[in-house]
C-alpha cells in the first residue's frame, strides 16, 4: 500500500499541477463494502477529505436511510486529483492513477465494490475481465450483483447525480439497502 505522502508526491499525470491534494481513501481499512468514486471535487481537493460537498450529502443522506454504518465502509476514488471544471477524466490519467485504486483493494479486500458512476464502474469490469458497455448501456447495470473470483461488484449511481435528477431518489435508496443485504447485514 502507498503512503499519504507518496500520493501527495504523486506526478504521473498532469493533474498534479492543478490540485491542491491527492486525496486517499478513507474508512474502515476492513470494511466490507468500498465505494469507488470518479475524482474528488473541488471542496474535496481544498479540505483534503472524501464526500464533503452537495454529493457528499447525498452519499451520507443515502447510506443513513440504509441502515448503512461507517464503519462497514471504505471509500475512495478512481482518480486521486480533481478534475478542473469537474471535466471527465481521460484514459491516460485513469491509466496513470489507476494502480493506487489496485493497492487499496488488495489493502482493503472487501466483500463487495461499488463503484460510483460511469467511469468507476468501466474501470472495475474493466479490470475484473467482464464486458465493456457503453454510457447507454450504463443505468442497466445500475443495482445489479457482478462476481467476480475474488469479489462481488454492485455499480450505483455516483450520489452527485441526484443532485439534479432527484425523482431516482427512492431507487438509490432500495440499491444502497441492498448493499446492506448482500454482505449479510439485516
Amino acid at each position: 500500500m502507498f503512503t499519504r505522502e507518496e500520493l501527495e508526491n504523486c506526478t504521473r499525470c498532469p493533474l498534479h499541477k492543478t490540485r491542491t491534494h491527492a486525496l486517499h481513501g478513507e474508512g474502515n481499512e476492513n470494511a466490507d463494502i468500498m465505494l469507488i468514486a470518479q475524482a474528488p471535487g473541488e471542496l474535496e481537493d481544498k479540505e483534503n477529505k472524501m464526500f464533503i460537498g452537495p454529493s457528499g450529502m447525498m452519499l451520507y443522506k443515502l447510506i443513513e436511510e440504509a441502515k448503512i454504518y461507517k464503519d462497514m465502509l471504505y471509500m475512495t476514488n478512481l482518480i486521486k486529483c480533481t478534475l478542473p471544471h469537474n471535466r471527465r477524466p481521460k484514459q491516460s490519467e485513469i491509466l496513470a492513477c489507476s494502480s493506487y485504486l489496485d493497492m487499496e483493494i488488495k489493502k482493503v479486500e472487501p466483500k463487495i465494490l461499488a463503484p460510483l458512476g460511469y467511469y468507476s464502474t468501466k474501470y472495475i469490469f474493466q479490470k475484473f475481465g467482464f464486458p465493456s458497455f457503453s454510457r447507454k448501456d450504463f443505468p442497466e447495470l445500475i443495482g445489479k450483483i457482478f462476481t467476480s473470483d475474488k469479489y462481488r461488484i454492485f455499480p450505483l449511481s455516483h450520489p452527485a447525480s441526484l443532485l439534479y435528477h432527484h425523482e431516482f431518489y427512492k431507487n438509490s435508496v432500495v440499491n444502497f439497502s441492498n448493499l446492506r443485504k448482500i454482505i449479510g447485514k439485516k
